[in-house]
């Protein structure tokens, strides 16, 4: 009896070999180009205020650097649909805007590693703003790259492939530039992390234009003007009649929980007594095999049973486990209890994203990838990022265990809006988790 191509796509075997697939294998290098720049103003920069002495209060108010990354959607048109000139006609729209963003990178880490934290706080707060503000460029075009490369059924293999690259940079720029801090200083580690961007460079120049990333010319500015910022939205808004409000609300709270509490984990783990090395082999290198573990349950999920019902799993998840953070304040420097909170946090972490990724992914529109894309993962960060700056005061107000309790608590919004899409799904024609792009 034939199997059906359906069948076949659900089944454990073909959610596997969908691994294997050449367009998924290469997200692995752009995964891991894209992740290389995070830490470097998120976490791992966190560590380097903590240790020259900046206050709490002042480490919270750098959150608000990757607030760039939230406000991405406001040139994501440009790179949806300008030419970078002469390198497009070489590369292509999407590989051009790659090469250009992971070069700016590069400049702006050597500006962080050359600039003193201490004696020019301003200088270097810039410096974190323009390796962000690249990075959320590089973002752009290679989510654009990664949902036009392949079929919708192979999307929750491609984000959980990009996440096992992304998470590989997570570690380098993590535990790496800690390993490299400590044997060193914090100049060499941040040179070091500017000369692996060559890893983006490489993949940019040798792999494929996506078959249908075409760029349209377009000469009259009205109607560029229209098709690069109205015409997005509208698309958005037709489609997904009559929930897209929701989606959008659903999208800008379903990661406040995880990234609010995430710039004050590693001045929490340093003000326990955990040493650089500690945070590096538990937090970090033990905690990239827990995401890796995550993300591929995620992706698996996802084939297998669709978005939604991994999506709340995900959401419960990344909640509950910032009470364990609040359990660790009362408990104390015992490196087995973070070693239990990491597991728990990286696992939930990369079940969340993996499911999440995709289901923005099914979201997008083929002509208006880019920046359909980048304004659902803009407004995926913007209220957690924006709530992370006063972080910091939270935690020289209340505690660090009130703090934690505090960004549990601000994952039940999520909670409760997933379960009113899957109720939506059961009681409406249209299934909200196999929506599909059009051709």
């Amino acid at each position: 009896m034939k199997v059906s191509s359906q069948t076949e796509r659900s089944s454990w075997r073909a959610a596997f070999l969908g691994y294997t697939r050449p367009q998924v294998m290469a997200l692995f290098f752009l995964g891991f180009s894209a992740g290389l720049p995070y830490l470097l103003v998120f976490s791992t920069l966190t560590v380097w205020l903590t240790e020259t002495g900046v206050s709490r209060s002042a480490i919270g108010f750098f959150g608000w650097v990757g607030m760039t990354f939230s406000i991405k959607m406001l040139w994501a048109p440009v790179i949806d649909q300008l030419p970078v000139p002469w390198l497009t006609n070489k590369l292509g729209r999407r590989r051009s805007w790659m090469l250009v963003a992971q070069c700016f990178i590069v400049l702006a880490l050597l500006l962080m590693a050359f600039t003193d934290p201490v004696a020019n706080l301003v200088l270097f707060a810039l410096a974190a703003v323009l390796v962000a503000f690249g990075s959320a460029t590089q973002d752009v075009s290679i989510d654009a790259f990664r949902i036009e490369s392949a079929e919708s059924e192979y999307q929750g293999e491609m984000a959980a492939t990009y996440i096992f690259g992304y998470r590989v940079a997570l570690l380098v720029s993590g535990a790496g530039a800690l390993y490299i801090a400590e044997a060193s200083n914090w100049t060499v580690s941040y040179l070091a992390m500017a000369a692996l961007m060559g890893v983006g460079i490489i993949t940019a120049l040798l792999v494929k234009e996506p078959a249908n990333a075409t760029y349209r010319q377009n000469h009259r500015k009205v109607a560029w003007l229209k098709t690069a910022f109205v015409e997005p939205f509208t698309d958005f808004f037709h489609r997904q009649a009559p929930y897209a409000a929701l989606i959008l609300i659903l999208i800008g709270l379903y990661k406040v929980s995880d990234i609010t509490m995430g710039i004050m984990a590693n001045p929490f783990y340093l003000d326990l007594g955990f040493s650089k090395l500690e945070i590096a082999n538990i937090s970090k290198l033990f905690g990239f095999a827990m995401s890796l573990a995550g993300a591929f349950v995620g992706g698996l999920l996802v084939v297998r049973f669709g978005v939604m019902k991994p999506l709340l799993f995900g959401a419960i998840m990344i909640a509950a486990t910032n009470l364990l953070f609040a359990a660790m304040a009362f408990i104390g420097p015992s490196a087995g209890w973070l070693t239990v909170v990491i597991s728990a946090d990286n696992i939930s972490g990369g079940i969340a994203t993996a499911a999440f990724i995709a289901y923005l992914s099914s979201l997008t529109s083929a002509s208006y990838t880019a920046t359909q894309y980048a304004v659902f993962s803009s407004l995926m960060t913007l209220p957690a990022k924006f709530l992370s700056g006063f972080s910091g005061l939270v935690v020289t107000e209340a505690g660090y265990a009130s703090f934690f309790i505090y960004t549990a608590l601000l994952g039940i919004p999520a909670i409760f809006l997933v379960v009113l899409m899957l109720f939506l799904q059961r009681n409406t024609a249209v299934k909200i988790d196999e929506i599909q792009r059009p051709t």
